[in-house]
Formats: C-alpha cells, structure tokens, sequence
C-alpha cells in the first residue's frame, strides 16, 4: 500500500496527544509493510491526513528516525526506510537472551492460570490463521510472548525490545506468508507452553530458541526475494 492509500485510515482520539499517536499509526504501517521501504512521507500531506499542524507530525518522524524505521533527509524529505539486517539480527540476540530466561522462570513456577492465558493466545491465533487474518494472527503471537514477560514480572522488558524490534519485525512480515510459517509458529508455541506446563525448563529453552531462529535462519533468501526492501551489512 502506498501513502495515499493508506491516509484516509489514519483517524485520531482527540483526547489524547497527537505526537505518539502519528508515531504508533506510523509505526504500524511501517511494521506491516503497508508503507513499504522508499515510501515517500511528505510531512505536509501527513499533517492534512492527520489533522493536525506539522509539529506533532515532525516529532513522530523523529521517534521513527531514532527506532530507524525512517531516513529524515534535512531540507529535503523523508522515507520510510529499508530494512537493516544488522540491526535486525541484534534485536534478535536481546529478545532471545530476555525469553530463554523467562521460560526458564516460569517453567520453574509457572501455575494453572497462566498457562490457561497462554492457551487462549494460541487459541486466538489458530482462529487467526483460519480466517487467513494475518494482522490478528501476529497481534495473538505478540500476545502470547507479551504474556510470558508479564508472567516473569518483566512487562518493562517487552517494551524494550519493542523499541528495537522494527527491523526483524519486518523481515518476519515478509516471511510469515510462506506456505508452513504460520502452522510453524503455532506448533512451537504449543510445545513453549507444554513444556512450561511440565515444568521442563530446558526443554522450554530449546523449544523456544527453535521457534526464534526461524525467520533470522531464511534471512539470506528474504534478501533474495526483496532485494529492494533491505540494508545489508
């Protein structure tokens, strides 16, 4: 999807700042690839599309320059900008250095409760899968590991990570519609939560550092397929 295509969705709560609002809208269509890199960000139609004047408009812009998901050329323009797989890759390492040990944690004292809330995220996603609703699919998956984090006592992490998720957020948009991924995600999932459920800490370990080396090990053949998409080291 184009920026023109994609304005006349980008609705505002009026009670709330406008900055992060543009920022998060933006974000997610940028996370999405609804705004695919090289899209041109004019901050003028931005603002009509929006509503608002220009300076929440530039301030969002910054917060994306600063989570490099846009290149603000001064006096010039800005675009949405490619993905880093460098970039990619080490947001990568944190969030599997975070999770192996929060599975480790919760395997050790996880109870019912939680894993019934792990449950209904899988749930979410399978019916998310069946309808072929990949926006749903990714927020139950996003879900399911937000939980784990809010679980362990470390919901502070997650947003950490969210900070510097956008490029390997990218590329795992660009390789969930493969024929298998979704059924992939959703069978690791299941044996995450299993082996929590037993207790197995280990196990829980191994079962989730398979379920993240999946888009990050097919990274040389995105780069392939989207050559035009990506920033290579």
């Amino acid at each position: 999807m184009n920026l023109a295509d994609a304005l006349p969705a980008l609705n505002l709560d009026r009670s709330r700042h406008a900055a992060p609002q543009v920022f998060e809208k933006l974000r997610d269509l940028i996370i999405s690839l609804e705004l695919t890199p090289g899209t041109v960000l004019p901050r003028p139609e931005l603002a009509d599309a929006f509503g608002v004047s220009q300076t929440p408009i530039r301030d969002a812009l910054l917060r994306l320059s600063e989570a490099g998901l846009v290149d603000i050329f001064p006096q010039h323009t800005t675009v949405v900008s490619r993905i880093d797989v460098a970039a990619a890759r080490q947001a990568h390492f944190l969030r599997r250095s975070l999770e192996l040990e929060i599975v480790n944690l919760l395997a050790q004292r996880t109870d019912s409760a939680l894993v019934a809330r792990l449950q209904r995220h899988i749930d979410d996603q399978l019916a998310a899968r069946g309808a072929d609703d990949y926006p749903a699919f990714i927020a139950a998956d996003q879900a399911f590991h937000r939980e784990m984090h809010e679980a362990a006592g470390v919901a502070g992490l997650w947003d950490l990570e969210q900070r510097y998720s956008g490029h390997v957020d990218r590329l795992r948009r660009l390789h969930l519609p493969e024929a298998g991924k979704a059924e992939r995600i959703l069978d690791d999932h299941r044996r995450i939560l299993e082996r929590i459920a037993a207790h197995d800490a280990m196990g829980a370990q191994a079962a989730l550092r398979e379920h993240l080396s999946g888009t990050l090990s097919q990274v040389e053949d995105i780069c392939r397929r989207y050559p035009d998409y990506v920033r290579l080291p």
